[in-house]
């Protein structure tokens, strides 16, 4: 057995957004956790652009979402335009639903920011120091924990570090996947970008039409702060290292803008499509990146990875806590995997649609037709995605639909969502659901009351004094009349509601709560 140098009760490997949310999450449930990176600090890199409506619900939780909101762009910058060039005329546009304008089914509104915003308002969320510089070579599986061998961060230096978990959070192209030899189903690599950081004057073609993005002919230009900077991507040129990046840049600008772009940085990247064949395998579970990744136009991988970590940290809290069985691990990759597959679906869709636009407009500007309106059905459904984003149904063992069973897994371990997703939301409070927002009195929303606790949305409080004996945090939530029966509650019913939002079960009678608590704990 080797000998660890360490030991903690979860190791997160990857400190990008969605390893860093985790280790903010198990910092809230008091679960110790150590995160370690390859790189030696956060990268400057602006790359994901997209906050949702459910990411900044989870932020709210954790006490971020003002602080992310303060360094991002206005609402304004919710919006896509396209252009033959940026000096040009929109020929189409279209709003991000959820980031544009609040919505009145969340209490809170998504944010146009760049990455390197994001994370280091993720850092500061935990107290235990991350370990950067430190990247995981070699793994062993036990029967009680995981060894991970670790190169750095010192020259040479190698440690050893015991988790009773590992919580896989590398990236696309994961070592812990490769390690763990779980495959891969999807398209695949989609192909290669580049990606330039520079600066430049381009306020008067953009202030008066701000945008979170700008689509042309010859790549993509995006704002990358309040105060400045841009960004511009498309496809790596064969002769990328011969390349004149700022003249790359001034093509798109259009001809005769007669700016000059002071290239920063330039990244080049592949952009992959696919989903985990497994989720999890033993201790070690796969989030983000690591288990999917999905083409960028549409902001949702990003964001995936952020509810990857919110469904999964609470069900690791009740285990390493003992209020709740290993088993409940099993419902992660049947909740996570199926939300996965759906949104490599969308995800492929925006990039389909986006693409159309432009080969229209590019047909138009051939043809001599370009003065024409533009039609864009597309922009019905672009961005338009808070059925994905806030209704998906979660069916597996922490889920007690009517009848009070658990659901079991299909043979490939999914159980949803299909049939339930699309670009509008209606709310709903069935158990797998994500609870609906209703205001219980000023800023105070329904998904405030739930945090490191069961929460028991109830009209008649009375009814659950004194409160349940057992082992399972819960609290009692007292609901209006109105609010009762905007849920279907009525006077006597009641929501059993889990620690990260979704619906666990109705209860509906003396005892219904014990047992229900049981069964999705897998403590029964």
């Amino acid at each position: 057995m080797p000998v660890a140098d360490a030991e903690t009760a979860v190791l997160i490997v990857g400190g990008g957004p969605v390893g860093l949310t985790a280790r903010a999450l198990l910092a809230r449930w008091g679960v110790p956790a150590l995160l370690v990176d390859r790189r030696r600090e956060l990268s400057p890199f602006p790359r994901s652009r997209l906050v949702n409506v459910r990411s900044m619900e989870i932020f709210r939780g954790l006490g971020l979402a003002g602080r992310i909101a303060a360094r991002a762009f206005p609402p304004e910058y919710g919006r896509v335009r396209f252009r033959d060039a940026l000096s040009g005329p929109d020929f189409a546009t279209a709003a991000m639903t959820g980031i544009r304008a609040p919505v009145p089914e969340s209490p809170v509104t998504g944010v146009v920011t760049s990455q390197d915003r994001l994370e280091p308002a993720l850092l500061g969320a935990a107290d235990t120091p991350p370990g950067f510089g430190r990247e995981l070579v070699g793994l062993t599986e036990e029967p009680d924990g995981v060894v991970a061998l670790l190169d750095g961060p010192e020259p040479g230096a190698r440690s050893r570090i015991r988790a009773r978990y590992l919580l896989a959070a590398d990236g696309a192209h994961s070592t812990v996947r490769r390690l763990l030899g779980i495959g891969t189903g999807g398209p695949g690599e989609l192909g290669a970008f580049t990606t330039v950081v520079f600066d430049a004057d381009l306020g008067r073609w953009c202030a008066r039409q701000p945008a979170g993005v700008y689509f042309t002919a010859h790549g993509s230009f995006l704002p990358l702060y309040p105060e400045g900077g841009w960004a511009w991507f498309g496809p790596t040129p064969e002769d990328a290292d011969a390349a004149d990046w700022p003249a790359v840049v001034e093509r798109a600008l259009g001809p005769g803008a007669g700016v000059r772009a002071d290239v920063l940085r330039v990244q080049h990247w592949v952009m992959t499509a696919f989903v985990a064949d497994r989720f999890r395998r033993g201790r070690v579970l796969l989030a983000g990146d690591a288990a999917h990744t999905v083409p960028i136009i549409g902001g949702l991988g990003m964001n995936a990875g952020i509810a990857d970590a919110h469904n999964l940290c609470w069900k690791l809290a009740g285990v390493l806590q003992g209020w709740a069985l290993p088993a409940l691990l099993d419902s992660y990759e049947a909740e996570r995997r199926p939300v996965a597959r759906v949104t490599l679906r969308q995800a492929v869709v925006n990039t389909r649609l986006a693409a159309r636009v432009l080969d229209r407009r590019r047909e138009q500007l051939r043809t001599g037709t370009a003065a024409a309106p533009a039609e864009a059905p597309w922009s019905e459904r672009y961005f338009a995605q808070l059925g994905l984003v806030l209704g998906v149904t979660y069916r597996s063992g922490a889920v007690l639909p009517a009848g009070g069973r658990a659901h079991g897994t299909g043979p490939d371990g999914d159980t949803g969502p299909d049939g339930d997703t699309g670009p509008d939301y209606v709310p709903s409070a069935d158990p797998g659901r994500r609870m609906p927002h209703l205001w219980l009195g000023p800023g105070r929303s329904t998904l405030d009351a739930c945090g490191e606790w069961f929460t028991l949305f109830t009209a008649d409080p009375a009814r659950r004094s004194p409160p349940l004996a057992g082992p399972w945090p819960l609290r009692v939530e007292a609901l209006p009349a109105e609010s009762a029966d905007a849920l279907g509650l009525g006077p006597r019913g009641e929501l059993l509601v889990r620690p990260d939002g979704h619906v666990a079960a109705r209860i509906t009678g003396a005892g219904t709560l014990h047992r229900a608590l049981a069964a999705l704990t897998g403590t029964a």
